[in-house]
């Protein structure tokens, strides 16, 4: 049975544990969304999202999820029968592709090694074979949620640079927005696409998208949005309703609004710093249980491991057993492995409103959980975190 005091706990990458301030602010009656505070407030999110994305370009929001925001990119940019490049690290380019493949777009896909990043000098390679530059758009995630893989953004815009090809760099942080660096003018990138439900802490049900000029000027060119997608009436607004294309998601954006001070409170070097030092630890414990017992890390490079969320591969251990008992007897909920094999996979994840004492929890839940399952491993995956993280 589960237990019956205290808070069931989510390891899951998203969407993550909700804080009781943005909670609370939440919580309240609906407002006038023609005039008063709401305006006020509403305009105030979008500096600080700005801020956080790195960029003085434009920020537009949708009531939407993640896959929203793949969509309101790709329609403001990309015309039926125009070429796409993923650059596959994982499950999400790969999806996000195949909506573009969906709004009419011609997809191609560079896949990376397997359990591997997205290597750049394929994609200059790749890059400097299309001469006639019928690529139009590069996809890729900063962070991919399902195999636990950190991209070198940095790395794929100076290798896009150096093949001197023309196409819009679009990068989903959707993963990540809030919790790693990340600097859209500084690292070259033209669109972002970036979600509320992980890094900034609220419900899921907005999503937002930045493009800088170069972008915004494909936009003026094509015209290939439809009315709700469309950039330009949320971006340059005469109107309020304008920003969301009819009525404003109210509680969402009193939430966020609670979130953003929160996170300002805070300050995003410690955000990033805490986020890396979480990271470490998780890394550590399962590091230490694979020295007895198949569970090793998704992605082999160590560099190339992400700070928000930690693929694990179980070999002969039953993931779908370890799970079901640290959620039933423990009421920690792990993550599924999606676009893998869910019976020799899980993730947890490290990202959002999280602590150290709420790690050393759920690293606790597992290494009970894997005892009590009877798998083969080396115990200590705790003590091994806290010095990791000390």
């Amino acid at each position: 049975m589960p237990l019956e005091t205290g808070r069931p706990f989510l390891a899951i990458p998203g969407p993550t544990n909700i804080p009781d301030r943005v909670l609370r602010a939440m919580h309240r009656p609906m407002v006038n969304i023609y005039e008063g505070p709401l305006i006020e407030l509403t305009h105030s999110l979008f500096p600080d999202l700005k801020k956080i994305a790195g960029t003085e370009g434009h920020c537009m929001a949708y009531i939407a999820n993640g896959h929203g925001a793949w969509e309101a990119a790709l329609a403001n940019t990309i015309s039926a029968g125009e070429t796409v490049l993923v650059l596959e690290s994982g499950r999400f380019a790969v999806g996000w592709g195949n909506m573009a493949a969906q709004m009419g777009a011609v997809v191609e896909t560079l896949d990376s090694p397997a359990r591997s990043a997205v290597d750049p000098a394929a994609v200059e390679a790749y890059l400097r074979a299309d001469t006639g530059h019928r690529i139009k758009a590069i996809l890729v995630v900063q962070i991919d949620t399902a195999t636990g893989v950190r991209n070198d953004i940095q790395a794929i815009r100076r290798a896009i640079d150096a093949a001197k090809h023309p196409a819009l760099f679009m990068v989903d942080c959707i993963a990540c927005f809030g919790c790693v660096p990340y600097e859209m003018d500084g690292w070259g990138a033209d669109v972002t696409v970036a979600a509320c439900q992980k890094g900034l802490m609220t419900p899921p049900g907005l999503g937002f998208v930045f493009a800088n000029d170069k972008a915004m000027a494909v936009r003026e060119a094509n015209g290939c949005a439809s009315t709700y997608w469309d950039w330009l009436p949320r971006a340059k607004p005469e109107a309020y309703y304008q920003l969301f294309c009819g009525t404003a998601p109210v509680s969402h954006l009193f939430g966020l609004r609670e979130a953003l001070d929160m996170m300002a409170e805070e300050g995003l070097d410690a955000i990033f710093a805490r986020h890396a030092r979480l990271a470490r630890g998780v890394r550590a414990a399962v590091a230490r249980w694979g020295e007895g017992g198949p569970l090793e890390f998704n992605i082999t490079d160590a560099l190339a491991r992400s700070d928000v969320v930690t693929t694990i591969l179980t070999g002969a251990v039953d993931a779908q057993a370890l799970r079901r008992y640290c959620e039933d007897a423990l009421s920690v909920t792990l993550g599924l492995g999606i676009g893998l094999d869910a019976n020799h996979a899980f993730r947890i994840g490290h990202m959002g409103h999280v602590n150290e004492a709420m790690i050393l929890g759920t690293l606790g839940a597992v290494e009970m959980g894997l005892s009590r399952i009877g798998a083969d491993f080396a115990p200590g995956g705790v003590e091994a975190a806290i010095e990791a993280m000390a």
